[in-house]
């Protein structure tokens, strides 16, 4: 399959692939074969490195054996090349929301980074007015990508972060990756907390971003019907495509810290 499909997303393949710490194995001998555009389910139980597997796909932690590739870029060889064509949502310690900001201005602050980080010299030195309306494109079409409507929200954008529900800050968090218009969007606990029809509603606007040619990479507990599976659950699971290894002793416990070891490494990339 080609690395990148006509829309801009990105294929994304692993054989093997597997991550170890100093307290175990965070995931190991996962599979992974989906195209561009594909929307990518990362589903286990808490505690089975699902966050760890996205962060090392998103080239956020260095796999410790196997390959995959991410737009044809190679793991775990290049990973500054991932992780500029992918973007990460709602993962905690990583992309936390600022409480005491209203929705606008971090909108505007992401808007600002992204055009200091990608841009060339001659764009940053337009006029200020193309700037602004470049902005102001940006923001738009990732709202309407996320599905959040700013007049919808109690005081519209300069509703704060802290009064918004919790699919409103999801879809804020994925509204703030796609500004960048990544190859790969990583999104972590996508149905944590969430009601049913909110919960259904959530995995519809992720379908649509991957109809749209952005490949979508999603942390769950239960994958949605149609998406492509990768399970971080033990072998005797129904569904796996991860395996364990059986000589590995460590517990849920290890697990966990080694994703905590994980974020704290993602926040420095």
């Amino acid at each position: 399959m080609d690395a990148v499909g006509r829309e801009g997303g990105a294929a994304v393949t692993a054989e093997g692939f597997g991550l170890k710490g100093p307290r175990g194995w965070a995931f190991r001998g996962v599979e992974v074969d989906a195209a561009p555009g594909s929307l990518i389910a990362i589903e286990g139980p808490s505690g089975s490195g699902r966050t760890c597997l996205l962060l090392a796909l998103t080239g956020r932690m260095r796999a410790s054996e196997g390959t995959a590739a991410v737009g044809g870029f190679r793991l775990p060889k290049q990973l500054g090349a991932v992780r500029r064509v992918s973007a990460l949502a709602h993962v905690p310690g990583v992309t936390d929301l600022d409480p005491a900001l209203t929705v606008a201005e971090h909108l505007r602050e992401r808007a600002l980074l992204q055009r200091r980080f990608d841009g060339s010299l001659r764009s940053l030195l337009r006029p200020r007015g193309e700037r602004v309306t470049e902005a102001k494109l940006r923001i738009d079409t990732a709202l309407k990508a996320a599905g959040l409507d700013r007049e919808a929200l109690p005081k519209g954008g300069r509703t704060s972060v802290r009064d918004l529900e919790r699919a409103e800050a999801l879809r804020l968090s994925l509204a703030l990756a796609l500004i960048g218009r990544p190859l790969l969007l990583g999104v972590d606990d996508t149905d944590l907390k969430l009601a049913d029809a909110e919960r259904a509603a959530v995995w519809d606007q992720l379908r649509a971003i991957a109809d749209a040619g952005t490949t979508v990479l999603a942390v769950c507990s239960e994958a949605p019907e149609g998406a492509t599976v990768v399970s971080t659950a033990s072998a005797d699971t129904t569904r796996t495509t991860g395996t364990t290894d059986p000589s590995d002793t460590s517990d849920t416990s290890d697990t966990d810290k080694e994703a905590a070891d994980a974020l704290t490494e993602a926040g420095r990339a």
